[in-house]
């Protein structure tokens, strides 16, 4: 059974960093492109970045670039998200996405895309 885990969120201060880890089994991720979601209280999930099936090409909202990287380890089946610089506004439930019905090489950042989901890991920041 096809199954994304996340791990790394936690509290921390405003300016401080976390890395996230998503941890993919039950299936085949290296030629899947791969995403990172969020979602804060009383708001829609958003985009926030998202990688190819081999780390070539990646995309990332406009509010965490340069602040974020997500990057993938294919032998181990494994996505992350360096955060750094966090603000406040960056509290949420972070959530990890596989799109494994659409060519790897695509940048994907539409949730509808993406058909295998986390269960999230909650990051907050405070101020």
């Amino acid at each position: 059974q096809v199954q994304l885990v996340e791990s790394g969120g936690g509290l921390v201060q405003a300016g401080g960093s976390l890395r996230l880890s998503c941890a993919a089994s039950g299936g085949t991720f290296s030629n899947s492109a791969m995403a990172w979601f969020r979602q804060a209280p009383g708001k829609e999930r958003e985009f926030v970045a998202t990688i190819s099936w081999n780390g070539g090409s990646t995309d990332y909202v406009d509010s965490v670039k340069g602040r974020f990287t997500i990057s993938r380890d294919n032998a181990k089946n494994m996505v992350y998200l360096q955060m750094n610089s966090l603000k406040p506004e960056d509290t949420a439930n972070y959530y990890c996405a596989a799109a494994t019905t659409l060519m790897g090489w695509r940048i994907l950042v539409r949730e509808r895309q993406y058909d295998y989901w986390g269960q999230g890991t909650q990051v907050t920041v405070s101020s």
